[in-house]
């Protein structure tokens, strides 16, 4: 089916992560490889890679050195072939991370860019601008990078570059023929090798105008996102994605693409879903959410609005590589309700705990697995695809205590430990309960994994009928045979008391209850159930229904 990715259930895997074939301690494209096996019995749809391009991971990959070749670290193009063909072998669609906003500051044109010298051609694929002041010493303008800092670097000879991120990670120049063409080049160069897809990471981020004057960091604030704002969600980028498109279709079946859409308005966040464009948008509206009936419904209900309107399909995502797990963040005690800002309070919460080691306040570790099997089971049943991330099927919580030394995130790095940054959701899996690196690989991991994570351990719980993997499981394989036949268009509310969600899709039901007291049960056969039921519906509780 060609448009089977708008119900796709997707497995997010950072490579560095995930299986370590070679021992060096960092995960490698040979360990997902001889994964595989894993993988399929899971039940998922597609893989979807993190960047595992040449870097040197001031950003976990992040800043891409080559974006058509392999980090030597983490394998070579040979070996991704390899491990595309036993992906789709195993029936599963592989989408790679391609990272259009910024290049490394190792990347070819930049280096070429800084020999140059102002005013230069090869300048001008980035985004260079003298400096102000008497000497040109202050930069352009005083607005802060997403990962502390600066938004400005001076070089040598005085001019400053842009960076919305890391220093590392100069942005490109959209207005230049050249990144155009370095972009569909990489299309074609990973289409061409087998990619079924494409996660466009910053995808709101391209398109920029710096036309003087500037803003003040002060007035920046004020600008909402869209036509109006130099950076966030430019008009501008539909005409990006309306060529990229078109190399899209050059492909049977046509490739498909997800964009990273950080953008607070949902109709803005629908043109990157359309037909015409990358065809579907990352929803992180649940990224932010309390486990709460009525903020679920408000989500749901306006992203398959959002979805119905652009002629695509939402997407569901509870957690990923760049935020604290949900396991944990159901753990947390209820923030208060969104006020409009952002990040809103339950991000800002977690940051708050997170700098505190996991300690204040207190996790309720039961709780929050039980909430977030729960929350699985909801999405797993709506319209639209889901995206997982990798150990979340094992129930992995934050791994909230990292020394200082161990952290690798830019955004601890550079706002002097007062942000932890993304470290946490990022430690490698455990396979096993025993080894130097719990089966990950050989040698010792390139993020240390606490002693709690051996109860958790793949091999601990593919033996347990009870544990969250086996849930995972079963959970998958139903969905793929209740899905059979069922559109989008068979969604429907339906009532239930107070705190409580359900929803019928075609000759099944969905109710989840997100109070903390037991409920009448409806009618109806369980199907699956996130915890045990007895009687009653229990707290924090998914059950699918047969009609």
């Amino acid at each position: 089916m060609p448009n089977s990715w708008k119900t796709d259930v997707v497995y997010q895997i950072y490579p560095r992560s995930f299986a370590d074939a070679n021992g060096d301690g960092l995960g490698d494209l040979a360990g997902i490889t001889s994964r595989v096996g894993y993988l399929k019995d899971l039940g998922i749809d597609a893989v979807w890679l993190s960047p595992f391009y040449p870097s040197a991971l001031a950003d976990g990959g992040y800043d891409v050195d080559d974006y058509r070749d392999v980090d030597p670290r983490i394998g070579t193009l040979e070996g991704f072939d390899e491990m595309c063909a036993a992906l789709h072998a195993a029936g599963l669609k592989v989408i790679v991370d391609i990272v259009p906003n910024h290049s490394s500051n190792r990347h070819r044109w930049f280096q070429e860019a800084l020999a140059a010298g102002p005013g230069s051609a090869a300048r001008d694929r980035y985004i260079f601008r003298d400096g102000k002041g008497p000497n040109g010493d202050e930069p352009p303008t005083d607005w802060k990078a997403n990962f502390g800092g600066s938004t400005w670097t001076r070089v040598p000879d005085g001019q400053w570059y842009f960076h919305l991120f890391a220093p590392e990670q100069p942005d490109w120049n959209w207005n230049h023929p050249d990144v155009h063409r370095e972009f569909i080049d990489t299309i074609r160069f990973w289409s061409d090798r087998g990619v079924d897809g494409f996660r466009i990471d910053v995808a709101h981020g391209l398109a920029k105008d710096f036309t003087e004057p500037l803003p003040t960091a002060a007035e920046l604030a004020l600008i909402p996102a869209g036509p109006n704002h130099p950076f966030h969600d430019r008009d501008e980028v539909d005409d990006i994605y309306r060529e990229w498109r078109r190399v899209f279709n050059e492909y049977d079946p046509p490739r498909f693409a997800v964009g990273e859409v950080w953008v607070e308005i949902p109709e803005r966040r629908g043109r990157y879903a359309q037909p015409d464009s990358l065809g579907q948008a990352f929803n992180f509206d649940l990224l932010r959410a309390n486990f709460s009936a009525g903020e679920f419904r408000e989500i749901v209900a306006e992203n398959l609005e959002v979805a119905s309107v652009s002629g695509s399909s939402s997407t569901w995502v509870l957690s990923n590589h760049d935020v604290v797990r949900h396991a944990s963040r159901y753990g947390l005690p209820l923030a208060a309700p969104g006020d409009g800002s952002f990040p809103p309070p339950t991000l800002k919460r977690d940051t708050a705990w997170l700098l505190t080691g996991g300690v204040n306040p207190p996790e309720d570790t039961a709780l929050g697995l039980r909430r977030a099997k729960a929350a699985t089971q909801f999405i797993l049943g709506l319209p639209g695809s889901a995206y997982l991330y990798q150990g979340e099927e094992l129930g992995l919580r934050e791994v909230a205590q990292l020394d200082a030394a161990a952290r690798q995130d830019p955004t601890f790095l550079r706002s002097e430990g007062a942000d932890v940054g993304r470290d946490g959701c990022r430690v490698p899996l455990p396979w096993d309960d025993h080894g130097p690196s719990l089966g990950f690989g050989s040698g010792k991991p390139h993020l240390p994994q606490p002693e709690w994570f051996k109860g958790y351990a793949v091999a601990v719980e593919e033996a347990d009928p009870a544990s969250t993997l086996s849930f995972y499981k079963e959970a998958l394989r139903l969905r793929s045979k209740l899905l059979q036949g069922v559109t989008d268009e068979d969604f429907a509310w339906l009532e239930a008391p107070d705190g409580v969600l359900a929803y019928a899709r075609g000759t099944w039901q969905v109710w989840t209850n997100f109070t903390d007291v037991p409920v009448d049960l409806p009618d109806g056969a369980i199907l699956l159930a996130s915890s045990p039921v007895s009687g009653l519906l229990p707290r924090a509780t998914t059950i699918w229904l047969s009609k």
